[in-house]
């Protein structure tokens, strides 16, 4: 192996084991000037660990900025000669992966536009074959963890060992607050199937404007993310691409300055003895509502017995409006959200349907 390969190994490693990994540069490379200068004054905050940029841009519709192509990679080669630091790019295809590598990318990442697509991400799997390159998935633009997850098993079984996650939100129609709803539940079962493997927040694609950055990228940490990739621009204003989400490299750092850096854990007998105290505490109201759920069921199971013996559909539209507005009434004092009551009452309500539509048809 060659020394410049080895020092390129070196610095991806190197990079890799950072916690926080903070990842930035602008959404698209568009000029080299750009380019350098974005990475020069990222690498003078002294706060990235690599730098990013958009060479090919999967767009929406055509029309759009798709990206300066491959002409941009020696770009990226002369921004890591210059700070020092690790350059990461998306690729789609195969033959984009072998172009990154041949100008000695040492980061890639796979968009949610891609791992949407089985069949891409096996082209892209098959060009990484007997290749030594940390590897970060973003989530698919759906709401569907078995792609994400499948995504990462491909690249996995094509022998590459640093793989990593990207939460970039979900595709929601209706949604107003966010470009891409977060759905965080749906991150956090995807750590909690995967406990060993990095996952990074992208607070850029969820928030689709820069105001929010902050607030996402701080709930990102407080859920023990391992880092984030932001996008920054020398001038985000007549960026060629994102440009209402893009902020300055010194308004990332800081951001960065702003953002409390919690600890999973602290060596400290008494911080775990109180912790466990109140942990137990939760354990006994979880087994009582568990308790209390089955008696709903049962109740539940006896009114979808009645309704099939007297001809009643399942489903009485008055009757779940009362049992919503009663739990609201309820809620409200005791500091719930309506949010969290609506989604919670929902799960119930499903479940009493399913098991009346059981009975029904038995």
């Amino acid at each position: 192996m060659s020394t410049q390969a080895v020092e390129k190994i070196s610095l991806a490693q190197e990079a890799w084991e950072k916690r926080p990994l903070i990842i930035s540069g602008p959404c698209s490379a568009e000029t080299e000037e750009q380019v350098i200068e974005t990475a020069q004054r990222l690498a003078k905050t002294g706060k990235v660990n690599a730098i990013r940029a958009g060479i090919w841009k999967p767009r929406t519709r055509p029309g759009s900025f798709e990206g300066v192509g491959t002409k941009g990679l020696p770009w990226m080669q002369q921004a890591r000669k210059i700070t020092g630091l690790p350059v990461a790019v998306e690729v789609a295809t195969g033959k984009q992966v072998e172009d990154a590598l041949h100008f000695d990318v040492d980061i890639l990442w796979i968009g949610a536009r891609t791992t949407v697509n089985p069949f891409s991400v096996q082209e892209i799997a098959d060009a990484l074959k007997g290749v030594k390159v940390p590897v970060l998935i973003k989530n698919p633009i759906n709401p569907d963890l078995e792609l994400w997850i499948g995504a990462a098993e491909r690249v996995a079984k094509a022998g590459i060992d640093q793989i990593g996650l990207i939460h970039r939100g979900f595709s929601n129609y209706g949604n107003t607050e966010f470009r891409n709803a977060p759905m965080w539940h749906l991150a956090i079962e995807m750590k909690r199937r995967n406990p060993g493997m990095m996952m990074i927040n992208d607070p850029s694609h969820i928030c689709g404007r820069r105001d929010i950055l902050q607030d996402v990228a701080q709930k990102a940490i407080d859920l023990d993310f391992d880092g984030l990739i932001v996008e920054t621009h020398i001038d985000p204003d007549n960026a060629w691409s994102d440009a209402k989400q893009q902020i300055t490299p010194e308004a990332f750092g800081e951001m960065l300055d702003r953002i409390v850096w919690r600890k999973e854990d602290i060596d400290s007998a008494d911080f775990h003895s109180v912790l466990e105290k109140m942990r137990q505490q939760i354990n006994h109201l979880d087994d009582e509502l568990m308790t209390l759920l089955g008696q709903r069921m049962k109740i539940a199971d006896k009114i979808g017995q009645y309704k099939k013996d007297n001809a009643v559909t399942i489903l009485q539209t008055t009757r779940w409006n009362e049992i919503l507005e009663r739990a609201y009434q309820k809620g409200d004092p005791l500091g719930l959200s309506k949010e969290f009551i609506t989604r919670y009452m929902d799960a119930v309500h499903m479940e009493s349907i399913n098991r009346q539509n059981k009975i029904m048809n038995s």
